[in-house]
């Protein structure tokens, strides 16, 4: 398995950092802010990410009353985001018993192995993003179509696009680790991140700007006072906030990886950006840390059922 092991590292043509925040230089180039991430830590942010996710899949399976299209599409998050810390974890693994002998394998297997965990893990953040977009839409309609809702979003139609999204997502993961080297699939990525970030920042916006009409009214109603819905649109606010900037700060400086790939390979300024290539990883395994805690567990029955989950285990 070469140096650059881990997701997509085949996109990453840098060496490794040394275990620590440094400034590196070279004699043509500028000072580096390197960030490396320690295997113990990667495995181990992998790790809480792999049994937060089992909890929420396990909870929505268990309770009828969740199986909704809401939660179908949250439960999917969930297993992608299970995914990408998997193989994450799972390469990380790999690399390390080979790399004190404990594992022995040809060289030829040990690239196979490599392209199958890179497809597994650019699928899984694939359909990560395609779920937090249908989470999104499906938000969305709930607001602005609410007393058609069930009628637009019916449990068939959300597994139609549950099924499309995960045969996407595998298809469009093949091509790009088999045609990594091509500027069209950099292009393609940056462009589906962009997107994905477009539609949840009109959609959420658009469902803020509604609440806040909505709260003005019965603020009117109730003949209360400016203090009431100036604190709904902080509390909307910094809900957007949440949704957006977490989104933003863990998937975005990856896609700037891919983005200056693109624009400026061999400029040293840019160069400074790929050798941060596994901290970046380490932001996207956070995503799936943090994305039950904003989807999930926020709901109270969800709550409720992993706590029954949780007691009958013990």
């Amino acid at each position: 398995m070469p140096v650059q092991r881990r997701l997509l590292g085949s996109l990453n043509s840098t060496p490794m950092a040394t275990p620590q925040l440094r400034l590196a230089t070279n004699q043509t180039g500028p000072q580096c802010l390197l960030v490396s991430i320690p295997d113990g830590l990667f495995l181990g942010l992998g790790l809480v990410s792999l049994v937060e996710n089992i909890l929420v899949v396990v909870a929505i399976a268990k309770n009828r009353n969740l199986h909704s299209p809401m939660y179908c599409f949250i439960c999917c998050l969930a297993l992608s985001d299970l995914l990408v810390s998997t193989s994450n974890a799972l390469e990380t693994t790999i690399f390390l018993l080979l790399e004190v002998g404990a594992l022995a394998m040809p060289a030829t297997v040990v690239q196979q192995l490599d392209n199958i965990i890179d497809v597994l893990s650019c699928g899984s953040m694939v359909s990560s993003l395609c779920f937090l977009g249908a989470i999104a839409v499906d938000r969305y309609i709930s607001i602005f179509y609410a007393l058609r809702y069930h009628s637009i979003v019916t449990l068939p139609r959300a597994r139609w696009a549950i099924v499309a999204i995960w045969m996407a997502s595998i298809l469009s993961s093949t091509l790009f680790i088999t045609y990594y080297n091509h500027v069209a699939v950099l292009l393609c990525l940056v462009t589906f991140f962009l997107a994905m970030l477009a539609l949840m920042a009109a959609l959420y916006i658009h469902m803020l700007a509604r609440a806040c009409q909505h709260a003005r009214g019965i603020a009117r109603l109730h003949k209360r006072q400016r203090p009431v819905h100036q604190g709904f649109r902080l509390k909307g606010t910094a809900t957007l906030t949440t949704l957006l900037g977490v989104f933003f700060l863990c998937w975005g400086p990856f896609f700037l990886h891919l983005t200056l790939i693109i624009l400026c390979p061999q400029h040293p300024a840019c160069s400074c950006v790929f050798k941060n290539f596994n901290f970046f990883l380490a932001l996207i395994i956070c995503n799936s840390i943090v994305d039950p805690l904003i989807y999930a567990f926020r709901s109270r029955e969800l709550r409720l059922t992993l706590k029954e989950v949780l007691l009958c285990s013990w």
